[in-house]
C-alpha cells in the first residue's frame, strides 16, 4: 500500500501494487494525463509506504485510509516522514 504526491503536496493518492518502482514509474509515465486520478493531478511522488504480505491486508488497508480525513492522512505520513521527502530512487 502506498501513498504519492504531486510536486506542491497538495493531493494525495493511494494505491497498492505488488511492484512499487515499476508502479512509480508507471504514476511518472502517466503524469498529465486526465485518463487517471494520479495522472490529472501529476501524483508521483512517492511520501508513504506500508508492506503487506496479504494481498486482502493491503487492500483493507487502502479502503480503511480512502476513508480518513486529509489530516489524519497527513499526520499518518508525517509519523514516518516528518518532511515529506520524496522516497523513490
Amino acid at each position: 500500500m502506498y501513498i504519492t504526491t504531486n510536486p506542491g503536496k497538495s493531493v494525495l493518492y493511494i494505491g497498492v501494487t505488488n511492484n512499487i518502482a515499476d508502479r512509480m514509474a508507471q504514476h511518472y509515465a502517466n503524469r498529465g494525463s486526465t485518463q487517471t486520478f494520479a495522472g490529472r493531478y501529476f501524483c508521483y511522488n512517492l511520501v508513504h509506504v506500508e508492506v503487506y504480505s496479504d494481498i486482502t491486508a493491503a487492500i483493507t488497508r487502502e479502503k480503511e485510509l480512502k476513508g480518513w480525513t486529509r489530516a489524519k492522512k497527513d499526520t499518518l505520513i508525517a509519523n514516518d516522514n516528518p518532511h515529506w521527502l520524496f522516497l523513490q530512487t
